[in-house]
């Protein structure tokens, strides 16, 4: 069944908004985390050193405070929170290689 004018421009309308609702969204999550590169790397460069290693054996040693915060010393968390980063920036770049038709 053929659309009328007016459910065609509403139909657009809606369409319209819910892209500008989610790209307006999208964009801000993008300042927040390119604003947190120099966090990015800096974990990254201590999960791969030696001071994770080193503060990981102080845990298991029982040298750290009990009521200290310690979630990156699981020994997913920090590989986990990488690799959704660079799942991220994948499933980005093949958003904008994507040919509008």
């Amino acid at each position: 069944m053929k659309m009328t004018h007016i459910e065609r421009i509403t139909d657009m309308e809606q369409r319209y908004d819910r892209i500008d609702e989610a790209l307006r969204a999208l964009e801000k999550a993008v300042d927040a985390i390119t604003s947190l590169e120099d966090d990015i790397t800096k974990l990254d460069n201590y999960y791969s050193g030696d001071e994770w290693k080193a503060d990981f054996e102080s845990d298991e040693q029982g040298l750290l405070p009990q009521d200290l915060k310690r979630g990156i010393l699981s020994e997913d968390a920090i590989w986990n929170l990488l690799e959704r980063i660079n799942s991220v920036k994948h499933r980005m770049r093949d958003f904008a290689l994507t040919e509008l038709e």
